[in-house]
């Protein structure tokens, strides 16, 4: 009898690697998690390639044959798996990535940026399965996108399309950290909600949430204002109103422009829950064209959770092996 075909996944992150065999279902079957030495690229592909080793080995034991492997990383990849630029992944700027894990593994080997990995993994074996025309977006940190046409991951001419969180909301006002003025990312994130909560702590108008930061309303993290919200605190509430509209009509401005079935949220934000979801559906089809005249678009929170990414770059690695 013939070994069952699996694929390798990896998430590449600043902080952290995780590299997982997934077999055809999309059941993780062995799996490494390690911190990502992101100082360089050959200490990068070397911590890759040895829980690689140690992973094909333990699914040669499991009857597992695997050929493939793909990495999912927050980074603009181009066509041919170069990490362009990587803002939180020093090493990962102009590295060919591609043909580095592939030397290193022996793997048949494809790079992805982490959101479209993770929009892969959602429409293979989560929220998007079945779906012709979806978003998926992160919002985490900052706001990642996966645009799905047609069935497909959508990647522009070079690679770099869905950088969703870096069109320009408002020329004028916040700073993003990518260093531009006014982008979505700097409204409609984490680090915006936290930004968000300090201008309001210091006009002494959220007591709960600054108690829940120990009384300082410079310390103000978005999760203090999460941890208030859960608690039903009134100004905790008032300040996710104000997030939740930044978030809808940076939602709806995306619907209008692709038309999606639906809009998939991943990221950490995602953790806060109905508290903060219910609102940002109450308030997104305000911002809708037509809204009337055009069927709901639902948005529902992503399946995969943390194992998304990995899940996914297994997914993706079935590209370049499709007897996976």
């Amino acid at each position: 009898m013939s070994a069952s075909r699996a694929t390798v996944g990896v998430d590449l992150g600043g902080t952290h690697v995780r590299v997982a065999v997934v077999d055809g279902d999309g059941t993780i079957r062995h799996e490494h998690r390690g911190p990502s030495p992101s100082h360089t690229i050959d200490e990068l592909v070397g911590s890759v390639s040895a829980a690689t080793t140690e992973l094909l080995a333990a699914a040669r034991a499991d009857g597992l044959e695997v050929r493939a492997i793909g990495a999912g990383v927050a980074a603009l990849v181009d066509d041919d798996g170069v990490a362009r630029y990587a803002p939180n992944v020093p090493a990962l700027v102009n590295a060919p990535l591609r043909d580095d894990i592939a030397a290193a593994t022996g793997l048949d080997t494809i790079i992805d940026n982490d959101a479209n990995v993770a929009a892969w993994g959602e429409l293979a074996h989560g929220a998007m399965r079945g779906m012709r025309h979806a978003l998926l977006l992160t919002l985490g940190t900052g706001i990642g996108g996966g645009i799905v046409l047609d069935g497909r991951v959508y990647r522009g001419a070079h690679g770099f399309a869905a950088e969703v969180g870096h069109w320009q909301f408002d020329p004028h006002e916040r700073m993003c950290a990518c260093g531009e003025p006014g982008h979505w990312e700097a409204w409609g994130s984490g680090t915006a909600l936290g930004v968000l909560a300090r201008e309001v702590a210091v006009r002494g108008d959220a007591p709960s949430v600054v108690a829940a930061a120990g009384g300082d309303p410079a310390a103000v993290t978005g999760e203090h204002v999460s941890a208030a919200a859960l608690d039903g605190a009134a100004d905790a509430l008032a300040i996710l109103d104000t997030f939740a509209d930044f978030v809808a009509t940076g939602f709806a401005g995306l619907a209008n422009i692709l038309d999606p079935e639906a809009i998939v949220i991943s990221g950490g934000l995602v953790n806060v829950g109905d508290v903060l979801v219910s609102r940002i559906r109450e308030r997104f089809p305000l911002h809708l064209e037509g809204r009337a005249f055009r069927p709901e678009i639902p948005i529902v929170a992503a399946q995969l959770g943390d194992q998304a990414g990995v899940i996914g770059a297994a997914v993706l690695a079935r590209q370049v092996d499709p007897g996976a």
